[in-house]
């Protein structure tokens, strides 16, 4: 029996896009900030949904590798732009674990807070921060579908050495998330797709 091979790529505007950014990422709003212009990018293109992630080297603002959410392009429900962000930062540090010895505490920005599946690969990635744009519930306020995730996978995550910051720029990554449901973005929910 053959079965098809499932290839993600990211979208052929991703290098320049991160190229004009390259120099200023130096902060964690800075950092926040490009991830938040890296959403929208997404939807004005039209290459896939309103969610960006990237994972840095947060000691010296070094973009590893960039993700955008490729779910209704890949028609893949598990393509969510943190774990392509996780899955190519994978590829270009040659890993699966960003958490080994020999490599920086490396650092994932999320422009939405990371849905159950995609906080559950989080501690799997070895990232050792995770930073937090628009919140689970601003995504829920345009009928997407979050998940269920523990009560407490705050300190759950810090209990797993995974340090956690929220709310940076949340104003701004909310507010694509609003323009993505205006303009008649595609609000995929396994609830009631």
């Amino acid at each position: 029996m053959l079965f098809p091979s499932i290839t993600l790529s990211l979208p052929g505007w991703m290098g320049s896009f991160c190229e004009s950014w390259a120099e200023g990422l130096k902060s964690v709003e800075d950092r926040a900030s490009f991830v938040v212009a890296l959403s929208r990018e997404n939807i004005e293109r039209d290459t896939g949904g309103p969610f960006a992630a990237a994972v840095f080297d947060p000691a010296n603002g070094l973009l590893i590798a960039p993700g955008v959410n490729l779910v209704v392009p890949a028609c893949c429900s598990s393509a969510h732009a943190e774990i392509v962000a996780m899955m190519i930062a994978q590829q270009v540090m040659g890993t699966h674990d960003l958490g080994g010895a020999s490599l920086p505490a490396l650092e994932l920005v999320t422009s939405t807070e990371p849905c159950a599946m995609c906080m559950g690969a989080v501690p799997w990635s070895g990232v050792r921060s995770l930073v937090c744009c628009a919140r689970g519930e601003d995504a829920e306020s345009i009928g997407m579908d979050e998940g269920e995730k523990p009560a407490g996978w705050l300190l759950a995550l810090e209990r797993r050495g995974i340090t956690v910051t929220r709310d940076v720029c949340r104003e701004e990554a909310a507010k694509v998330l609003v323009d993505y449901a205006a303009g008649g973005g595609v609000i995929y929910n396994g609830r009631t797709s």
